[in-house]
């Protein structure tokens, strides 16, 4: 079903175009198009918290008190010689007062400046999880992980398709690292723990709940992020790539983008209305093995547009097939538009954000079983997916899984 038009805010505290503040990266997200599909890969190694409560919820002040050393305060320089951030559709704002991009005086037009966003420590040996978009560009990126020293740090590895990103520092002694827990638990309604620097306000705490499940936003490549957490916890510019905690002090998510109401009188983006979506912690899961592995993370690819089953012309509950991409796994498979994707492997589609989360769980080269229905007629074919472009194309900016 084709949603209303949102501004989305991707939280970085300050742009890479025109020096310090509180500038963010702006977008639009429309519609239901779900883009983006993941590999499957094992966790990375991480340091369990000591459990000493049994029933394993945490008061927000404990969370607090056993995750803040692992929280970390990212910032990314550029002197002007990197290119402009490859980020299809996210625009660069500007700085200073207005920390959604108005105009301060600074020239707009020069790719030298700082982004500040947040972080937090995934192994002991000091690897750090941030967003694609805080260190974009970047010619250096420095790390402090919670009162510790500033440090450099290398980028083991980018992925813009989940916006996520892998640092890597040096430390004498070994730092204590945050849980990943399993998104895949998590219930609408459950309470939710962000710790970031808003605004460079170092560590700060918000509170709330799982809002809604299933979202979708967009990568900065132009594909789909599949299975975002909605949550109402206060994040703002500066929160990027800070972790979204559960009861237990596990992250279930990173906080990478807020929805806003629209744009101000002076043409800046509007404010924090409570609405932020957080990368899913099964995601970042997979991406950062990768990540940590190879240095890169590649995506399964149907090679489909879609929509849900109301903006087609059948009844059947699904996900229609608005496009298919010429010479992609689909199209070899024979499945074509207008066809109602039903099922994909042992997965019910009722719509395309689970649909797009149903083939983030294969990796590129397994085969899978489709369901649709075309005409009236149930049919199922085997496809082999492939490996999804790094960027959208003509083809394919509406598609794909």
């Amino acid at each position: 079903m084709k949603q209303p038009t949102r501004s989305i805010i991707v939280m970085c505290a300050a742009a890479l175009v025109g020096g310090t503040g509180g500038a963010v990266i702006a977008s639009d997200a429309t519609g239901d198009h779900v883009r983006t599909v993941t590999a499957t890969a094992t966790a990375p190694e991480v340091v369990t918290r000591n459990a000493s409560n049994p029933t394993g919820t945490l008061t927000a002040g404990q969370i607090y008190a056993q995750s803040r050393d692992s929280v970390a305060y990212i910032t990314a320089t550029t002197n002007g010689s990197s290119s402009q951030s490859t980020s299809q559709g996210l625009g660069l704002g500007g700085s200073g007062a207005d920390p959604y991009g108005g105009s301060d005086g600074q020239d707009q037009g020069s790719s030298a400046g700082t982004a500040t966003g947040s972080g937090f420590v995934v192994s002991s040996d000091g690897y750090v999880v941030t967003n694609a978009h805080v260190i974009d560009g970047a010619d250096s990126v420095k790390v402090k992980v919670g009162d510790g020293a500033t440090l450099t740090a290398k980028v083991v590895g980018v992925d813009q398709s989940t916006d996520i990103a892998l640092l890597k520092v040096s430390t004498p002694k070994p730092l204590t690292a945050l849980q990943l827990g399993e998104s895949n638990d998590v219930q609408v309604g459950d309470a939710t723990y962000a710790i970031g620097n808003p605004y460079g306000l170092d560590r700060t705490l918000t509170t709330g709940v799982v809002s809604a499940l299933h979202r979708s936003i967009q990568s900065p490549n132009g594909y789909a992020i599949n299975g975002v957490l909605q949550t109402d916890a206060a994040i703002n510019p500066g929160n990027s790539g800070g972790p979204l905690l559960n009861a237990e002090g596990q992250v279930i998510g990173v906080n990478s983008q807020i929805a806003t109401s629209g744009s101000t009188s002076d043409g800046s983006s509007g404010g924090n209305v409570g609405i932020g979506f957080a990368v899913p912690s099964d995601t970042v899961t997979r991406v950062v093995s990768q990540l940590r592995q190879t240095g890169t993370a590649k995506h399964a690819y149907l090679g489909v547009g879609t929509a849900d089953e109301a903006t087609s012309t059948s009844n059947v509950v699904g996900s229609a097939v608005a496009s298919v991409a010429s010479g992609g796994p689909a199209a070899d498979a024979g499945l074509r538009t207008g066809d109602v994707i039903t099922k994909i492997g042992d997965t019910t589609i009722t719509n395309a954000e689970i649909m797009g989360t149903a083939v983030d769980a294969h990796a590129p080269g397994e085969t899978v079983e489709v369901t649709y229905t075309r005409g009236g007629q149930q049919h199922t074919a085997k496809v082999q997916l492939g490996t999804r472009p790094d960027t959208t194309t003509a083809a394919s900016t509406t598609t794909a899984p």
